[in-house]
């Protein structure tokens, strides 16, 4: 396996890995949520009481929003394949720029291979619709900074 497709399958692997981390963490906060829906106690101030229940089913709420994304982001994600070699920018494309260096997949923030840092970003991301359909020596003009293709993986 050359290097390159290394430096992609290992990206891969850390916004899968990361991905993971958050639905764990929100599982958790969720499962809390619940547990504390089911103790909560009816107090003699019955207003106290309600309020409590009506804030613990608004996060709750939030919480449902946030795991659907979450769930939306693996989706994305699974359908990368990170053999894939890419002449342009799409989904799953490594992109190595005179600025920064982008992994277009899921928004994960900045990630490290093999010495190196990315930034994971959505497809949808400002930056990430602007290299869309571009090839190697292309430049784009982003938030007037030129910034021109050097590889895309």
């Amino acid at each position: 396996m050359s290097e390159d497709f290394k430096i992609k399958k290992d990206l891969f692997k850390q916004c899968h890995e990361l991905l993971q981390v958050r639905l764990e963490r929100l599982n958790n906060k969720i499962s809390d949520l619940q547990e504390s829906l089911g103790t909560e106690t009816k107090s003699s101030a019955g207003d106290k009481h309600e309020t409590g229940r009506a804030m613990i089913h608004l996060e709750r709420e939030k919480l449902g929003y946030q795991l659907a994304e979450l769930e939306q982001d693996l989706k994305v994600l699974e359908r990368i394949n990170p053999l894939d070699q890419h002449v342009k920018v799409g989904l799953g494309s490594v992109v190595f720029t005179t600025q920064f260096n982008y992994f277009i997949a899921v928004s994960c923030g900045q990630i490290s291979s093999r010495g190196t840092d990315f930034y994971a970003v959505s497809s949808n991301a400002p930056i990430a619709k602007h290299f869309m359909s571009r090839e190697q020596e292309d430049c784009v003009t982003f938030r007037s900074q030129k910034i021109t293709i050097l590889k895309i993986l």
